[in-house]
Parts: structure tokens; sequence; C-alpha cells
């Protein structure tokens, strides 16, 4: 039977959602799917989908800007994990805690905080709150309101930051100029815009609404953890002493400055293109690439020689950065797969899609909304938003893929439900 271009065609993505959804379990679901897939273009032939499987893997995983997206996101959970030992962060902490004289100011500086950690979420939440928990204790802020402004200036902030694990990611779920789809997402992911405006509005106006209220006002009696002991930790916050906020600035500084002319080198910037046209047409997991390595070597000489990590703990780092990196790996290794499976060379979703709905502007005009729905329910149901980005986005390339606007705009919509 042949099953392209059939409503069959929609049964691999379809089982991988309702998998995911029954068992909250991200890698199987997609498994499960690929599997699906390849059972169904061989005719339940078992070898053959085998082989149809380890064929399409190695295809996915030998295409250069892969490659290059996989090596980026290594190198980035290094560069991560020798920032977090610097104890860059801890002594913007120690400087902030000096010159903050308000429990405004101390909720600003941790926004702040937030915004320029933008290159990982799990890096920002964790340090954020280490950082910033003494102080705004000081001041009277109850931890549920620590806890709202980190969590909306993580997620939020790196899903719109060009440069960042969670970009890498959303490029890789792509076909073709993933990076460019990610910036022209940027505008549509209106959960991610709205949510660091209403950061700003809340703290600038102490705008409080229901059981936030509550724990202010005991706040203010002395009360942060509002009688709950699950929020209270014996943890001593212990950090090196040598860093300084550079630390974690300048790598920052120079992590975006050497990605951005990385990938306009790639575009032919230095070969007489103009800015625009260099970065239009620029290899972005290449570009990416050079700017992550560059970054590297800067940070070896910013803290090796002034003693601010030993030698044998920089080397330590590119363990635990590879460790920190590997559950995205296995997303976009799956990811890939999943869309492999549904592309034009195989069960050829998009050509369905077309003849069903042929010339209909209203079927396409409600996609972004089925999507929408499609990935709040993922992400709440599974708890993971890269996990959602790994099944719904190729559907959604993969389906849209003559309609880059309508493209955008989908993949910006499960952006926005699934963070």
């Amino acid at each position: 039977m042949n099953y392209v271009k059939t409503i069959w065609a929609l049964l691999p993505p379809v089982i991988a959602i309702i998998f995911a959804l029954k068992t909250k379990e991200v890698y199987i679901s997609l498994l499960i799917g690929i599997v699906s897939g390849t059972l169904l273009l061989t005719n339940f032939h078992l070898v053959e989908s085998l082989n149809l499987l380890f064929d399409t893997v190695v295809n996915c995983l030998s295409k250069p800007s892969n490659i290059g997206i996989l090596i980026f996101l290594v190198m980035l959970g290094i560069i991560v994990t020798l920032m977090t030992k610097s104890g860059g962060s801890q002594a913007y902490g120690k400087w902030a805690k000096k010159k903050m004289k308000s429990s405004k100011q101390s909720l600003f500086s941790t926004f702040i905080l937030g915004v320029v950690i933008f290159v990982d979420d799990y890096f920002n939440c964790l340090t954020v709150g280490s950082v910033m928990r003494e102080i705004t204790d000081e001041f009277k802020v109850s931890r549920a309101m620590l806890a709202y402004i980190i969590d909306s200036t993580a997620a939020p902030v790196c899903i719109i930051a060009p440069i960042s694990s969670w970009a890498a990611a959303v490029s890789g779920y792509t076909s073709g100029d993933g990076f460019q789809l990610f910036l022209n997402t940027i505008p549509f992911n209106l959960y991610a815009l709205l949510t660091i405006v209403m950061v700003c509005y809340v703290i600038g106006s102490e705008f409080h609404l229901g059981k936030m209220k509550k724990h202010e006002l005991a706040a203010q009696n002395g009360d942060v953890c509002f009688g709950d002991d699950s929020y209270q930790t014996n943890e001593e916050i212990s950090y090196n002493q040598k860093g300084k906020v550079l630390d974690l600035i300048l790598p920052v500084i120079v992590l975006i400055m050497s990605c951005i002319i990385g990938m306009i080198y790639t575009g032919g910037f230095f070969d007489g293109k103009d800015l625009i046209t260099a970065f239009s047409q620029c290899d972005a997991s290449r570009g990416l690439v050079y700017g992550t390595f560059v970054t590297l070597i800067f940070v070896f000489i910013l803290y090796i020689p002034r003693k601010v990590l030993a030698f044998v703990d920089f080397c330590g780092s590119f363990a635990q950065g590879f460790k920190a990196m590997t559950s995205a790996i296995m997303i976009l290794c799956l990811a890939w797969t999943l869309s492999g499976i549904c592309g034009a060379e195989y069960l050829n979703i998009q050509g369905f899609v077309k003849a069903a709905v042929g010339g209909s502007t209203m079927a396409i005009a409600v996609m972004p909304v089925i999507f929408f729905l499609i990935s709040l329910g993922l992400a709440f149901a599974t708890g993971t938003s890269w996990g959602t980005f790994g099944i719904l986005i190729p559907i959604s390339v993969t389906i849209l893929s003559g309609n880059y606007m309508m493209m955008s705009v989908c993949v910006g919509a499960i952006l926005a439900g699934a963070v």
C-alpha cells in the first residue's frame, strides 16, 4: 500500500503527540512516532524498517548544518559551566547587595541579571536564584515573587535571544535557513515578549493579585516563605572568591560579538558583501561554532592566568558541559529523524496537507491557533518545552514548507505555547 500523500502520512506525528501526552516521556514518544513511520513506509517489514530508520538517522546527522548545531550546543554547554564556576554571577550579587536600597531595586537587579544570563535557561534559573535569594530576603520580598521574576526572565528571554541554546535548538529543528526562520519568529512569540513587559510592570507598579498578594503581605511581616518549610534551605552558597562581575559580563559580550562576526564572515562580509546581504546569506551554524570557539579561547585567557579557575577545573568543565547538553542533543537527533520520515522523500505530509486543504485560506489561517493550543497542552502534559519543540516544529515546517510567512507564524506560536 502507498501511504504517501494519504491521511496515513499524519499517523507518525499523531502517535508521537498522543504518546507524549499519555506517558510524559518525550524521547520514547518521538522514537515510537519514527518507528511507526518507517513501518508504514516498508509495509511493516521489520528488517527494511530498521534499515530505513538507520539510513534516515545517518542522513540527518551527516548534514553540515546539523553537525554545526550539535558542536555549538556542546561548546556553549562548556562555556556556561565555566562561567558558573568562575563566581562572576555571585560577584554580581555581592555588588548588587551593596548598591540596593529597596525591594523594588532588588527585584530590578534580579530581572537585569536574568536578562544578562540569556545563553541558557537552566544556568539562568539556578544562578539567579542562588545569587539573589539572600538579597531579596533582606528586603522582605517573598520567595514566590522571586520565583516569578526568575521564571519570567529565563525561558522567555532565551527564546527570543538569537545566540542561546534555545535558538540553536529551534534552528536545528527546522530545515534550510533555520536561523533566519528563528529570527522571523521573534515578533510572533507574543507570550515571551508580553511576559517580559509584564515583569517590568509588576516590579515597577508593585501590582500583586490573589495568592501572590498574600505572599507579599506575609513577607512584609518577616515571613518570606509564607510558612512553607519547602522554601527553606540550609544550603551554604559557596563560590569562587576570585570571581569578578566582569568574569560574567565579558564572556557574554565576546560570545555575542564573535558569533555575529562569525556569521557575517561566512556570509562574505569580508569579501565585499554588504552587512545585510552577508547576514541573510550566512551559514549560521558554522558562524555560531566559530563564535563559541573564540569565546572558549577568550575564557581560557580570562580565567587561567588570573587563577580564577585551576587548569584541571577548566579541563573538567568540558565533560560537564557536554553532559549538560545531552538531553538537547538527543531530542534534536530524534526530531531530525521524525522530520526526515515525514518529509517529501518519504511520507510527504506536506503533499497530503496541500491536497487536503487545496486553496483554502481559512484552513491555513487557523493553523497557528491549532499549533499554539497543541503546544500548550503538550508542554503542560510533558513538562518540557524542548520536547514540545522537537515534536511540533518539524511537523509545522514540513507542512508549511511552501509558505514561509505562515511557517514563521506557526513556529512562533509553537514557541509561545511551549514556553
